[in-house]
């Protein structure tokens, strides 16, 4: 039976790390959530159950959501999931996101992320769904010229990798394609950089592998999975020579998605707006480090290394649009970030793996 057109919203890549936390605040401001996922970067459950991080989530909102297990490179299965539901908007977290990866495949990343993206948009218009919340980057803005950055910062120059750049042509075809069908709504948000856990401690980031962001990586060096960390350089012009980002607790960020999707279904303004969602604030690795050390009551082994291709020296948002346009600003701090973090590491030492 189809569900209400004004509540029902499909998450691609709704398995993963931002996406399994958005169907939280989605269900409790009453949507109902359908989630569409490869699996390619989301712990598996056993055979013919939902992945783990999807059954966390209906155990923490004693709610069910429907999980389909397709990749947005299948079009019509992903158009088979259309014919299923009506769904009122869609939010698009679905691709590859390594930023070091994206230097050694970049034909991979521009398949999957551009061309999945691509087969989603021609879905949606063939079922008139036309309002897309797309999860892009603070990457697409390159180098900073000037900090902190806001909207009106360029985009698409010195792009220092191949998932920057796959960020920055699903923007230009979201704006192609508003700009040629008036009926289509986006909104397109650049985060900064996710982390922290659901403060319950029972759903957090679950990376497959060696993790690509700092802090998972601290993290399981902290309850004692990995031996040490790498600081990718330490002749950065910054507070202690070490990079700087801003680090944005993934509950405010799920709560960003809320407030967007609420947008879209209020604003009666259609086009493509681009939206950066984080705390304004610079913190360094080492800063980061030192706040996870004093939560933790652990000492974190680290040692310096080269830069990493694809890195800047700092990165932080002007956030101030987010609060006028959305009415949305994020309200944790790096202590509760890395709080939340250590609680679910300390509480899944090995991630979701041995739930399986």
């Amino acid at each position: 039976m189809n569900t209400t057109k004004s509540q029902c919203v499909l998450l691609t890549g709704g398995a993963g790390y931002v996406g399994s936390h958005t169907i939280i605040p989605l269900i409790e401001s009453g949507y109902e959530v359908v989630v569409l996922d490869n699996l390619s970067n989301a712990c598996k459950g056993l055979e013919g159950q939902k992945p783990v991080p999807i059954t966390k989530v209906e155990e923490l909102t004693g709610k069910e959501v429907t999980f389909y297990n397709v990749d947005l490179l299948n079009s019509n299965s992903v158009s088979e999931v259309f014919d299923k539901h009506d769904f009122c908007c869609v939010i698009h977290f679905a691709g590859l996101k390594a930023v070091g990866e994206s230097c050694h495949i970049p034909l991979t990343y521009y398949r999957v992320n551009v061309s999945g993206s691509i087969n989603l948009l021609e879905v949606m218009k063939a079922h008139n769904v036309k309002k897309l919340v797309f999860s892009s980057s603070s990457t697409v803005y390159g180098e900073p010229q000037f900090l902190p950055i806001t909207e009106a910062h360029s985009v698409g120059n010195n792009l220092l990798n191949g998932y920057a750049k796959s960020k920055y042509y699903i923007e230009g075809i979201l704006q192609d394609l508003c700009n040629s069908d008036k009926d289509w709504s986006v909104i397109i948000l650049r985060y900064f950089n996710p982390v922290g856990a659901h403060p319950s401690g029972n759903l957090g980031e679950d990376p497959t592998g060696i993790p690509n962001n700092l802090m998972p990586f601290v993290a399981q060096v902290a309850v004692g999975s990995r031996p040490c960390l790498q600081v990718f350089g330490n002749d950065y012009d910054t507070v202690d020579g070490t990079g700087v980002r801003d680090y944005l607790h993934i509950m405010d960020l799920a709560e960003g998605h809320v407030s967007a999707v609420k947008k879209l279904q209020t604003n009666n303004k259609n086009g493509a707006v681009a939206i950066n969602l984080g705390t304004g604030n610079g913190y360094s690795v080492l800063q980061v480090i030192d706040m996870f050390s004093q939560v933790s009551g652990r000492k974190i082994p680290y040692e310096i290394v080269g830069r990493r291709q694809g890195d800047c020296a700092s990165s932080y948002c002007d956030a101030s649009f987010a609060k006028d346009y959305l009415g949305w600003e994020a309200k944790r701090t790096l202590k509760e970030m890395c709080q939340d973090t250590w609680k679910w590491q300390s509480l899944y030492p090995q991630g979701f793996s041995t739930l399986k």
